[in-house]
């Protein structure tokens, strides 16, 4: 019977071979050489794992001039309007709202006061008394000294978040004029610049668009820094066309008008690629676009 053949040797077996032939001094030099192989090798930090892609930031939405939309900020949500885009409060409304306008096909605006305090908000309390105003004609609302960027940024940002955290597309923050009002302090339109542009950019670096709400005279100024216009009564007091910056730029202006008849407004709206309708003053489900 003929012997089997030799089994191979690893790199280890063939190591102790050689060192059985060689004189003592060094076989131990190759058994130290040996466990030093063997400590490397079990001691040898793991291949490092590549770091996790950074997320892809999703993009801004650009809703584009003469959009139809819907703003309801009073009563339970009217999903019957055939309209792509709903305007709604970010607090009253929750995130599977957001999901049903979403299925059919809908962008979602948020709406926020960012220009007002309003005791009937969950976040009421975190509002220094140093920062209020006075009223602003509606009820349990007061001016906000928007000067104080220090105190306010972390609390609309807490309202940004909720937008985000919601699924809105949008943001469009309320008040953004309040040096043009008597809010009990001395605004000046430089502080309203500031704290504006801090509104953008604090939508922006949550993923959000965001309408520039009225302020009429800094148009020019902004409309770099805002996605869209929402805008009040601009054809009851002759200022629409300052608004025009905004759809020259391809972006949509947001119009409603309270107390003008559609026949007084809309040919104006067509012409400079408004978005307009009629609304109550309690901006319910009524409406009556252009």
């Amino acid at each position: 019977m003929t012997s089997a053949p030799p089994r191979p040797l690893g790199r280890a077996g063939r190591l102790v071979r050689l060192a059985r032939v060689l004189r003592p001094s060094r076989t131990r030099a190759l058994f130290f050489a040996l466990a030093l192989l063997l400590l490397a090798a079990c001691s040898s930090p793991p291949p490092e794992q590549p770091e996790p892609p950074e997320p892809t930031p999703r993009p801004l939405w650009q809703p584009r001039p003469g959009l139809a939309w819907q703003w309801q900020l009073d009563g339970r949500i009217d999903h019957a309007v055939d309209v792509p885009v709903y305007d709604i409060d970010g607090f009253e409304n929750d995130a599977e709202t957001v999901r049903r306008l979403h299925r059919d096909g809908r962008k979602v605006i948020c709406y926020i006061n960012a220009g007002a305090w309003e005791s009937f908000r969950p976040d009421h309390a975190d509002f220094p008394r140093s920062v209020l105003g006075g009223r602003n004609g509606w009820e349990g609302e007061r001016w906000l000294d928007i000067r104080r960027l220090d105190t306010l940024r972390p609390l609309m940002a807490k309202r940004m978040d909720l937008c985000r955290e919601r699924g809105f597309d949008a943001v469009e923050p309320d008040l953004l004029d309040g040096y043009l009002n008597e809010t009990g302090f001395d605004l000046t339109a430089s502080d309203q610049l500031a704290y504006n542009r801090m509104i953008a950019r604090l939508a922006h670096e949550r993923g959000l668009s965001v309408g520039l709400k009225n302020d009429l005279p800094q148009v020019r100024q902004l409309v770099g820094d805002f996605d869209f216009a929402v805008n009040e009564e601009c054809a009851q007091y002759g200022g629409c066309a300052q608004l025009a910056p905004f759809v020259k730029a391809g972006k949509a202006v947001f119009h409603v008008e309270y107390a003008l008849p559609v026949d007084r407004f809309c040919e104006q709206s067509r012409r400079l690629g408004f978005s307009s309708m009629r609304k109550k003053l309690d901006l319910g489900a009524w409406r009556q676009p252009c």
